[in-house]
């Protein structure tokens, strides 16, 4: 089976088109500076491997997150790797894989590469279970692992008092050249069970005075990982179905648009996505890692405070983590963005 978006114009590019886009980053790329790199904060393993009541967002590097809620530790598309093909890693991940807590849950969103590494996946320690799109969980019983879950478009699981619903995106996936959109894409709405059956909106103060202080979310949070996407209508419709506090959306791999357009948002359109869902808190993901396409992190990171002050968002509620750092969301103080970073395996 081979799966769609919800606009069916919105199809992977040709190779006629992947090589004029290498022709061009051939020239381009001579005169990018890559100088700029994500900041490093030196994560507080002791509370992670002890953390079992507090809701927690650490951001480990690209779309890779460590999130804890209702006693779960859980990971978003974990990639360790040094290198893809012939790209190295730009800066460390936030957190040395064997520095991780036992994980409990793994949200995969799609399979290409940067967001499913096998070899990542299988050093994480624990009997986790892993919620896939449809269409993958075959690969990854092949590859070894016993518990998985798989989940079409709105489908949900609920896992130690937590609900993960899978939720539309517009992307697609390859990883060799005969399975092309043989699995789905997509991204997840991460919610207490309790809320959910509830339907409770918290609210959220809008105070944030840096990287020793962020904001209070609430004791209950809902977070939405985005995974990877173009700008889509989708996202009204996200919103249309869930409360959401915080939202990791990428804002990276979008240059040239003209071959990015429709499967990468730009800086600009994930403020808009972002606003489309109604979420309180924003934090850019999907940057800062690899060269995946001809955008560096700095212009992404430029782009997007431009298009924030342009359209008068409280600076608050753009929350740019360093690697490392771990947002307590309700209200505890965060780790400092200081210090050296352990060293990654």
């Amino acid at each position: 089976m081979r799966y769609e978006n919800l606009n069916t114009a919105a199809t992977v590019s040709s190779f006629k088109d992947l090589r004029k886009w290498r022709q061009e980053r051939s020239r381009k790329m001579k005169t990018k500076d890559f100088s700029y790199t994500v900041p490093c904060a030196a994560p507080d393993i002791a509370y992670l491997h002890q953390n079992a009541e507090q809701p927690s967002l650490t951001w480990i590097g690209h779309s890779t997150f460590l999130i804890q809620m209702s006693g779960l530790n859980i990971v978003t598309d974990p990639v360790w790797a040094n290198q893809l093909a012939m790209q190295k890693r730009l800066t460390p991940p936030g957190i040395a894989i064997a520095d991780m807590p036992p994980i409990d849950v793994v949200l995969i969103s799609h399979s290409h590469y940067d967001h499913l590494h096998i070899g990542s996946l299988k050093r994480l320690t624990s009997s986790k279970t892993l919620i896939v799109p449809v269409g993958l969980a075959s690969k990854m019983h092949r590859k070894g692992f016993s518990s998985v879950i798989e989940l079409n478009w709105w489908e949900s699981a609920t896992i130690g008092g937590v609900k993960f619903t899978f939720v539309p995106s517009q992307h697609w996936t390859r990883r060799t050249l005969t399975d092309t959109n043989s699995s789905h894409w997509g991204g997840y709405v991460i919610e207490p069970a309790e809320r959910a059956e509830a339907n409770i909106a918290s609210p959220s103060s809008l105070e944030n005075t840096g990287y020793n202080s962020r904001p209070f979310v609430n004791a209950s949070p809902t977070l939405y990982f985005a995974g990877d996407s173009g700008y889509f209508d989708g996202f009204k419709t996200i919103g249309g179905h869930f409360d959401i506090d915080v939202a990791l959306m990428p804002i990276g791999a979008y240059d040239p648009e003209w071959f990015m357009g429709t499967q990468h948002v730009t800086p600009e359109e994930a403020l808009q996505a972002f606003m489309d869902i109604g979420a309180q808190y924003f934090v850019p993901m999907h940057y800062g890692s690899f060269r995946l396409a001809d955008d560096t992190p700095r212009e992404a990171l430029d782009r997007l405070h431009a298009d924030q002050a342009r359209l008068a968002l409280d600076e608050s509620r753009v929350v740019v983590l360093p690697h490392g750092e771990t947002w307590r969301l309700n209200g505890g103080q965060s780790v400092p963005s200081t210090g050296p970073m352990p060293k990654s395996e």
